[in-house]
């Protein structure tokens, strides 16, 4: 497999060339949303501009935007290893999942548990957390390791139970790049038949997925995290979408995947959507989009991981740096959560916005049960770097330079 050519690769992004006092912006802040690839610019232009319209006309527009979305679905089947038949396109990942759980109602009842993680971002917990408390179901949360920063499974039989409906878990963590065991929840969760919701809103911009051979009933993930607009994607498992009951307007279509789309979706998102995708084609090599796509994402997984392990040393070299890493042998996004010493997270992202136009982000971030159990609220989260392809070596290693800097600049106040 030949490796990627990071140069050519950054001239798809046009975010790239913007400066600020003559400096480039460098962008770490890929966890939070990456930048977008000109191949999703030129396709939500190209769709704006070449006429825009709602579904189902006679008119040559509206036929366009009803294949549009056929373009869009069969993309991300090809992406994701479903059938387009199972996507469901939305404003983000949050509100399907709130949608999709409202409709999980009838399926639930006072006696039926709902399981979800301390490691997860809360938009893959409360959606299920709030559906149990509509049904007053009790809820169990697989804990967090505040050592390890991985889920603790080995009472997995006990945490699910044959009482329990749903299971809710994070492939990947937004905040430690955890990549959690999902498959042995999976397995667990189907022991006892309850469904289970896999938020990959972090995972898909850094791992190939296959969502048949997960073997999970809905699977989300957002545009925007891998190169594209804001425009959230669920894929759904066609033997429960087709039973799903949704609320809808009582004329619109009641077949899949369609019935779960309220409203008109946001078609030029979804243009971008499909650009966003063929960027990532464009990586890879095949016989068919699936295998290029594949190729693709082992080719960025690869330069991830050479960056990545770079930070990781360096991180770990740093006396007054604490970084929440899992241990080695642990699968890992390149996302790296720290905190310095008696140092407030706000006070190191904006330092090195000021000095170096690095986006490095501070907080939360959404996780907020993990980050009231290991403490760091007191000072302003965690500081979280995370790559995207399109960051270099040399980016790396202005990142080490500015942290030093920082460091010592702190000491001698």
């Amino acid at each position: 497999m030949s490796t990627l050519s990071v140069q050519q690769l950054r001239a798809d992004f046009p975010a790239l060339q913007e400066t600020k006092d003559r400096k480039p912006f460098i962008y770490f802040d890929g966890p939070g949303g990456t930048q977008m690839a000109q191949q999703a610019v030129d396709a939500m232009v190209g769709y704006i501009t070449s006429g825009m319209a709602n579904l189902h006309g006679a008119f040559e527009t509206s036929v366009k935007t009803d294949r549009l979305l056929e373009d869009g679905r069969k993309a991300v089947a090809d992406l994701l290893n479903c059938t387009p038949q199972e996507v469901a396109f939305g404003q983000n990942m949050t509100s399907l999942a709130f949608s999709i759980a409202r409709s999980l109602g009838p399926f639930i009842t006072a006696s039926d548990e709902v399981v979800v993680t301390e490691l997860d971002h809360r938009a893959n917990v409360d959606p299920w957390v709030t559906l149990a408390k509509d049904k007053g179901a009790p809820v169990t949360f697989i804990p967090v390791n505040p050592d390890t920063y991985t889920l603790e499974l080995d009472k997995l039989h006990e945490l699910i139970t044959e009482n329990t409906k749903l299971v809710a878990v994070g492939l990947s963590s937004n905040v430690t790049g955890t990549v959690t065991d999902i498959a042995r929840i999976i397995a667990r969760a189907k022991e006892v038949n309850a469904l289970v919701v896999v938020d990959a809103v972090h995972a898909v911009p850094h791992l190939s997925l296959d969502f048949k051979d997960l073997g999970c009933d809905v699977l989300l993930c957002s545009a925007y995290k891998f190169f594209g607009p804001h425009v959230g994607i669920a894929v759904i498992a066609a033997s429960l979408f087709e039973k799903l009951p949704v609320y809808k307007l009582q004329p619109a279509p009641q077949e899949i995947p369609d019935k779960l789309e309220t409203g008109t979706q946001n078609h030029e998102a979804i243009a971008g959507l499909i650009g966003a995708i063929s960027f990532i084609e464009n990586l890879g090599e095949g016989a068919t989009r699936r295998e290029r796509l594949q190729s693709g994402m082992q080719r960025i997984e690869a330069h991830e991981q050479e960056l990545s392990d770079r930070i990781e040393a360096f991180l770990k070299r740093v006396p007054e740096v604490r970084l929440y890493r899992a241990p080695e042998g642990t699968p890992k996004t390149p996302t790296f959560a720290f905190t310095l010493d008696n140092i407030n997270a706000r006070e190191a992202s904006a330092w090195f916005a000021e000095r170096y136009n690095m986006n490095i982000a501070d907080g939360h971030f959404y996780a907020s049960t993990m980050a009231e159990k290991l403490g760091v609220n007191p000072m302003g989260g965690w500081i979280r770097i995370g790559l995207a392809p399109y960051n270099t070596l040399e980016e790396v290693e202005l990142f080490e330079q500015g942290l030093q800097a920082f460091l010592s600049e702190h000491s001698s106040q």
